[in-house]
């Protein structure tokens, strides 16, 4: 299982990732999926992506953590090749503890 615990850290840079990752983040700006002013909201998703975690937890409800921008991320992920990603809040990955 591989993390994402922040920009650089979930890859070796030396791996030839550059690019891929680049491309999809680039993809996801032409798409409109993220503004410009976003641009690293797309590059947190396009890393994640090209670095095939399994799953990229966020807070980021408003260009992360959104219905339909990951159904949107994801479209773009199948169209570059890559397979789906999923996002998902910390709540919904951390385990619950019992309440007696």
């Amino acid at each position: 299982m591989r993390a994402s615990l922040g920009f650089g850290k979930m890859l070796n840079w030396d791996c030839g990732l550059e690019g891929r990752y680049a491309n999809e983040e680039d993809a996801y700006l032409s798409h409109g999926i993220v503004g410009p002013g976003s641009r690293s909201d797309a590059l947190h998703v396009a890393l994640a992506t090209v670095g095939r975690v399994d799953v990229l937890v966020s807070w980021n409800f408003k260009h992360i953590v959104n219905l339909g921008r990951i159904r949107l991320f994801n479209a773009v992920n199948l169209e570059q090749g890559y397979g789906l990603i999923e996002i998902r809040t910390p709540k919904e990955v951390v385990p619950h503890e019992k309440t007696l």
